[in-house]
This record gives C-alpha cells, sequence and structure tokens, in this order.
C-alpha cells in the first residue's frame, strides 16, 4: 500500500495542542518551551514535541528520535525496493528478519484473530489491484472486476504468514503484505519509549498516530479534536490523552478514483475499498494498538466493535455516513 494514501489524518489541532491543553498544564509547561521537529514519517506528516529544560538535551532526543525512526522505516517502508518488508513482497520469505518485523507482523496476526479478519496485513494484493485498475485510461469507474478482486482475494490470506525467529515466509504464491495500517503507531510507540528511557517527562509524538507522554504527577493532558471527514477544519469532538495514543482511519482524502467512491481502506473477507464510516477514531493505551483497530473498525458493525471497546476499556468515535457521530466506550 502506497503509505502516502494510507490515511488522511483525522485528528485536528496536534500542532496547537499545548495552546488548547488545560491552564494547570498551559502554566506547567509555560517556562519549558517545546522542542519541535516537524517532518514525514511513513509518508505521513509527523511531529514531535518535547518539553525539557535542557534545549541541548531536546535535540539530542530528537536525534535519536529521528535515528530510530529512519531504522523502523528500512524495515516496514514499501517505498524503499531495499526494505526488509519490500524484500519479504518480493521474493516470498525472509531469512533472519529484523526482531521489529516479526513482532509487529505478530502483533497484525493477534489483531486479525481478534477482529474476526477485519484486520490484515495481507491485503497488499487488494491495493495493487485497485491502484493497477484507477492508474489505466479510461478505467472503469465501477472499480475492478468482481473476477479479479476474488483473484486478489485469494492471495489474501493471514493464516498463510508463517512466522519462526529465522524466517518469514508467505505460503501462497503472489501474496503480498502491508503494516500500513499498524505500523505508524508502532513507530509512534518506540519513540515514546525512548524518551521515556532518556528521562523526557513529557512530549506530544505524533507519527501519524498521536501519543500524549506526562509522567508528572501534576494533571497534564492533551487536548486533541477528531476532525470532521466532511470539512477537516471542523472539529466534531475532541479528547483529552495523558499516557495514551488516538489513532484515526478514514477514506476521505485518499479515494483512488476520482469521484472518491473507492478508498485506500480495504475489507480483507469481501475486497471492497468503501468502509462502513466516513472515519474512526481509537482512543487506546497504545497507539499500536489504536491505529489497528482504528483500521479495523473501519468494516465492523457498531454491535461488533462495541465488544472490543468494552474488553479493552477502549473509547472510539465513528463518524457515520449520514453526517451523525456514534460515540463508543469509557467516557462516552
Amino acid at each position: 500500500m502506497n503509505p502516502t494514501r494510507r490515511r488522511f489524518i483525522g485528528i485536528a489541532a496536534a500542532a496547537s495542542a499545548l495552546a488548547l491543553a488545560p491552564l494547570p498544564a498551559r502554566r506547567a509547561a509555560a517556562s519549558i518551551p517545546p522542542a519541535v521537529w516537524q517532518g514525514v514519517a511513513l509518508g505521513a506528516d509527523a511531529e514531535l514535541r518535547l518539553y525539557h529544560p535542557d534545549p541541548q538535551a531536546a535535540q539530542r532526543l530528537i536525534a535519536q528520535s529521528l535515528q530510530e525512526l529512519r531504522r523502523l522505516e528500512a524495515i516496514f517502508s514499501l517505498y524503499r525496493d531495499d526494505s526488509a518488508l519490500s524484500r519479504l513482497n518480493r521474493d516470498g520469505y525472509l531469512d533472519n528478519p529484523p526482531t521489529d518485523l516479526l513482532q509487529l507482523l505478530s502483533v497484525s496476526l493477534r489483531y486479525g484473530r481478534l477482529t474476526g479478519g477485519a484486520f490484515d496485513p495481507t491485503v497488499q494484493p487488494l491495493w495493487k489491484l485497485y491502484a493497477d485498475h484507477f492508474a489505466q485510461p479510461g478505467a472503469s469507474p465501477e472499480g475492478p472486476p468482481a473476477r479479479a478482486v476474488q483473484q486478489a482475494l485469494a492471495r489474501v490470506s493471514r493464516e498463510d504468514v508463517a512466522l519462526e525467529s529465522d524466517r518469514i515466509a508467505l505460503r501462497r504464491p503472489g501474496m503480498g503484505i502491508t503494516l500500513n495500517g499498524i505500523a505508524q503507531g508502532y513507530i509512534t510507540d518506540r519513540i515514546t519509549g525512548l524518551l521515556k528511557q532518556g528521562g523526557l517527562e513529557r512530549a506530544l509524538v505524533d507519527m501519524g498516530e498521536i501519543q500524549g507522554m506526562d509522567t508528572r504527577g501534576a494533571p497534564g493532558d492533551w487536548k486533541v479534536g477528531v476532525a470532521d471527514p466532511r470539512d477537516p477544519g471542523r472539529v466534531l469532538a475532541t479528547a483529552r490523552i495523558r499516557n495514551q495514543a488516538l489513532a484515526t482511519s478514514g477514506g476521505y482524502g485518499t479515494a483512488l478514483d476520482g469521484a472518491g467512491r473507492f478508498t485506500h481502506l480495504f475489507d480483507p473477507r469481501t475486497g471492497l475499498a468503501r468502509p462502513l464510516y466516513r472515519s474512526v477514531s481509537v482512543m487506546a493505551p497504545n497507539a499500536t494498538m489504536a491505529d489497528a483497530l482504528s483500521t479495523a473498525f473501519s468494516y465492523m458493525p457498531l454491535e461488533a466493535a462495541d465488544v472490543i471497546i468494552r474488553e479493552h476499556g477502549l473509547r472510539a468515535w465513528f463518524a457515520l455516513r449520514d453526517g451523525g457521530l456514534a460515540v463508543r466506550g469509557a467516557a462516552a
């Protein structure tokens, strides 16, 4: 999957999160201006805001974070022909795989089981089918033929990903993996952990998904907004995050066709590219979980998503097709 089409992030006001924070948090941080980095991670806009009394130490932590980002991009990126994931897709196997790839694939398969197959890292053949179809001059606006979709679906199978400590293998010919429904969350978590290890107490980490970190005793929530898919400048709802993560998945802004009917989000069970909702935002204890579940919930009825939300103490916002907003979970 093309990372730049992964999602149009539905989290508003991240860049000004401090300005939107509760008054006590603003006062506590006022004497420490943030060290800010802005750039790109896996094709998505990314940002770091670090609050450290020593500006040089903050810059060192930013440098270490960017080093970790580039290391992980060299594993997960589908833009790079030499990445571990690209080599796995090209050859159908990978010997002596990086630990991070093994770990994230294992987590991905676990979320596949949790969501009844709504999350599946092997949907890459569907991405290729739809992207190739709409790249053709005069492509049918109805999308790829049903037979082609079924042929691509035959290569989508999380059960045929074999993981061993020294080898990853794709058991079906033509399979392909994308981790763009979870890798940005994983990178967000890894960098947040690195900053904690570096002694940082307060930071906003946005590697395509947002993690608000604050280990101090005083209140210091970050306040972020869930954007309206029909008007991203408008905020549908706000949420406070402290040592939690917020991720959004939505087909808007990332349509594969000119009419905006087909998105980069695929149902691994049917091959459809039309999510049930305009967007789904999930707040979870970590960004990996929030990322994966916001992707999976895009094709799960509210009743099915509710079971997972209650079981794991999550909160979620579903921007409905009729323009409404369904809020589920803790503090809903």
